[in-house]
């Protein structure tokens, strides 16, 4: 039996064909392709500027030293997520300081994100958790009012949209509401570039700095050294890889949605618990994350996670809140308990499937064996409450 796995790229001749163009060409580093790639995701996201990264973490990371964070800064986001997002505010110096997630959307909650504003706090950090755009408006407005930075981790947003008050259609990327926006074009995501990330911004001297980050901190035009920087280039094959994708981006998102909603109806019935959308957002479902009905069943998720990878699902979770993360653990201090939330959804989630290549078949599959998987397990007798 064949293992499905949770992600997969989508290639073809197209796309190989276009590569090896790349190749044969006079450029195979900082040629012409990377600007063309940047400009276009620039246009299609409707922000003014973008920067194109060697990985979506090299674009955190960016974003976090454009930003101007160091040491004694604090800058707050959420514990559901990669640890790439905390781990960029860490290599600059900074500390992330976590606020719990709304139970309902899985992204940062804004009220509770306003509760750890503190003198130190530097910039905001959400992340649009699976593809679900977070509620911008309201960080938005603690960032201004506080005079702090939002920056917005995409990784997981390309080609999600959301609608603000006034009723304009937003994209994320767009830095409508915010200063930066990163996104990842790792193979798991929305297009890929192999390995590749990038960030956009309407300021023009956001942009100039990032600029110089990913180039050893040299200046283009003057080629001397301004402040210390990396070697996060992209490369031109990497982009030609990307300018092609971006030509299925659309078709990629449209299967994603087709997915997200059939596993809704297929699974419907058994107790499972859905990460809400509301109303005018356009999810771009580069995860579809369940919570198990633990409560009334008489297995954990760990078992259940198992059982489906035995049969050739590869069922994941995420994340394990980064608070929880040993690391983490050791060098702040935090604990089970911190975020119960975040921690309450770590404990039923599963991510199941999902990427524009799978099949008919291929989702029946998944569907089926979580169905059978489910109804074998038995549930716990109800307990009654012989107050009520």
């Amino acid at each position: 039996m064949t293992p499905l796995p949770y992600g997969h790229h989508w290639l073809d001749e197209v796309d190989v064909a276009a590569v090896l163009q790349a190749l044969r060409s006079d450029w195979i580093t900082q040629g012409p392709l990377i600007q063309r790639f940047e400009e276009e995701v620039a246009r299609r996201c409707g922000a003014l500027h973008a920067v194109a990264f060697s990985s979506g973490t090299a674009a955190l990371h960016a974003a976090c030293f454009a930003a101007g964070i160091g040491a004694g800064d604090e800058v707050i986001t959420t514990p559901l997520t990669f640890v790439a997002t905390s781990n960029a505010v860490l290599y600059t110096g900074g500390r992330p300081v976590f606020a719990d997630i709304d139970p309902e959307s899985l992204n940062l909650c804004p009220e509770r994100a306003l509760a750890c504003v503190t003198p130190r706090t530097k910039a905001i950090l959400p992340v649009h958790f699976g593809g679900l755009p977070c509620r911008l408006e309201p960080l938005h407005k603690i960032a201004r009012e506080r005079g702090l930075l939002l920056i917005e981790d995409g990784s997981h947003a390309f080609g999600a949209e959301w609608t603000d008050r006034r009723g304009v259609r937003r994209k994320v990327g767009s830095c409508s509401h915010s200063d930066m926006t990163t996104f990842s074009f790792h193979p798991v995501k929305h297009i890929t570039t192999g390995e590749g990330g990038m960030v956009l911004t309407n300021r023009p001297e956001l942009r100039d700095r990032l600029r110089r980050f990913r180039h050893h901190g040299i200046d283009s035009g003057g080629g001397a050294m301004q402040e210390l920087g990396f070697n996060y280039r992209i490369t031109d094959f990497q982009c030609a890889l990307g300018l092609s994708q971006m030509e299925r981006a659309d078709a990629f998102l449209r299967r994603r949605e087709e997915l997200a909603g059939a596993y809704a109806r297929r699974l419907e019935g058994l107790g499972l618990r859905w990460q809400s959308v509301g109303q005018g957002v356009r999810h771009s479902w580069h995860l579809r994350v369940v919570q198990l009905p633990l409560e009334e069943l008489s297995v954990g998720r760990d078992d259940l996670l198992r059982q489906m990878r035995e049969q050739g699902i590869g069922v994941q979770v995420h994340y394990l809140p980064v608070h929880l993360q040993p690391y983490y653990r050791r060098l702040m201090g935090t604990r089970p308990g911190d975020h119960p939330f975040a921690e309450n959804y770590y404990s039923r989630a599963l991510t199941l499937p999902l990427f524009p290549r799978m099949g008919e078949e291929d989702l029946e599959r998944v569907v089926r064996v979580l169905r059978e998987l489910l109804s074998g397990v038995g549930r716990k007798e109800p307990v009654w409450n012989s107050n009520r």
